[in-house]
């Protein structure tokens, strides 16, 4: 079937929200806890609006349903929903900082058949349009292979405290354009 991509809609929220859900429930199953995975769910995934105002979210298609979503950031936000971030999310100047690579999440059914990679190649090159040569991400533990076969680095693991006293492993990682 053909994947094709677009930039996402404020229309498709309802079905963002899903499938960030399923994505995080199917594929974060064997990294994280249930706990976690559920606390991540209220504090930190999610879809940021700003992301959607900025015109630098993708949604990837498959037969006119949503089976992925992901983009780039020009702003100093690195990773989290609209419930996570705060108010303040300056632009980031391109000739001394990193573009952020910001919320990949691929429906479970359609992951490993190279969706991300196609995504993340689409948000490189929008990033380096606007004048970025470096990139950096807050993998979660599951997305970490991709992005290191895709040549971004880092292994620090970093815990993001939730509200409810639980905390979700990440890794910071790079990548030079």
């Amino acid at each position: 079937m053909t994947i094709s991509t677009r930039i996402a809609a404020f229309a498709d929220l309802p079905v963002l929200q899903q499938l960030i859900s399923a994505s995080v429930r199917g594929l974060s199953k064997g990294y994280y806890t249930e706990r976690q995975i559920q606390s991540s769910l209220v504090y930190i995934f999610g879809v940021d609006t700003r992301l959607l105002e900025d015109g630098t979210y993708y949604v990837a298609e498959a037969g006119g349903e949503i089976v992925a979503c992901g983009g780039w950031s020009k702003r100093n936000t690195l990773f989290g929903g609209d419930q996570y971030k705060e108010d303040a999310d300056p632009f980031l100047d391109p000739a001394r900082d990193a573009a952020r690579i910001r919320a990949f999440f691929v429906h479970p059914d359609w992951a490993r058949k190279g969706i991300g990679r196609m995504m993340i190649d689409l948000c490189e090159t929008a990033a380096r349009e606007n004048g970025f040569t470096r990139l950096e991400l807050a993998a979660t533990l599951p997305g970490q292979p991709l992005y290191a076969a895709l040549g971004y680095s880092g292994s620090t693991v970093s815990h993001v405290p939730m509200q409810d006293g639980e905390y979700l492993p990440i890794i910071r990682m790079y990548k030079e354009l």
